[in-house]
């Protein structure tokens, strides 16, 4: 579904990604973790037609991504939660959810899919007049999920959904993309929180500094002894 090849990237003159290769197949939960500045958020700006590259290749269902712009990339089907959530916070959350499904993929559809968000996420029915900058974290970060699923994509990706959250939403927000991995969507999930990544998904990569250094299945990065050391202290 999504290859990356040897992509390297960066800004001005400052290389960030260093001939970084991965891929997502269909209905597979994928993994990337690693510290503040190994490139991770970079690596998503590729993909949304964020951040152009210096060189090598980024297909998305056997097409060459690189030549479409970021608005296309949306309609292909590829949803991005960016780090921080980016909700609109003076709206509404049904605005929030409505501004979702405005994109010609999903209009059609869209208070058909507000409802089934509704469904996955009913504390978000319950708050659907409240403004949402003045949710709470976990509910800002469901609602950025409702809102990307409402665009029907075929592969989701987030930036750090655990970032300012406390560890028992962190739970319940893992829980819920668990449930989507489960539909048979692809989902690519950026993470510092190891254990709470590594528990959903079936593959992952480790990026140190642009490069990764390492890949398997889940469990495969569980118990490698570089990565015990080097994010669970043991």
């Amino acid at each position: 579904m999504l290859e990356m090849k040897n992509v390297n990237a960066g800004y001005g003159d400052l290389q960030v990604l260093f001939d970084v290769s991965l891929r997502v197949q269909p209905g597979e939960c994928v993994a990337l973790v690693g510290s503040n500045g190994a490139g991770k958020t970079s690596l998503l700006r590729i993909i949304s037609g964020l951040l152009p590259i210096q060189s090598g290749t980024v297909t998305y269902e056997g097409k060459d991504l690189l030549s479409q712009p970021a608005h296309q990339r949306a309609m292909l089907g590829i949803a991005h939660i960016p780090q921080g959530r980016g909700i609109c916070a003076s709206l509404s959350v049904m605005d929030n959810l409505i501004l979702g499904g405005y994109n010609k993929r999903a209009k059609p559809r869209r208070m058909e899919n507000i409802e089934k968000s509704f469904e996955m996420f009913p504390r978000l029915k319950e708050r659907r007049q409240q403004i949402a900058g003045s949710l709470s974290g976990g509910e800002q970060q469901m609602l950025a999920i409702a809102r990307a699923l409402i665009m029907e994509p075929s592969l989701l990706m987030l930036d750090e959904p655990s970032l300012g959250l406390a560890p028992i939403v962190v739970e319940e927000v893992f829980s819920t993309i668990g449930r989507i991995c489960k539909t048979g969507m692809s989902v690519l999930i950026i993470e510092q929180n190891l254990i709470a990544a590594l528990s959903i998904a079936t593959r992952g990569y480790a990026i140190e500094t642009g490069r990764v250094v390492l890949e398997g299945t889940s469990q495969e990065l569980l118990n490698n002894e570089s990565i015990k050391k080097a994010y669970l202290g043991i």
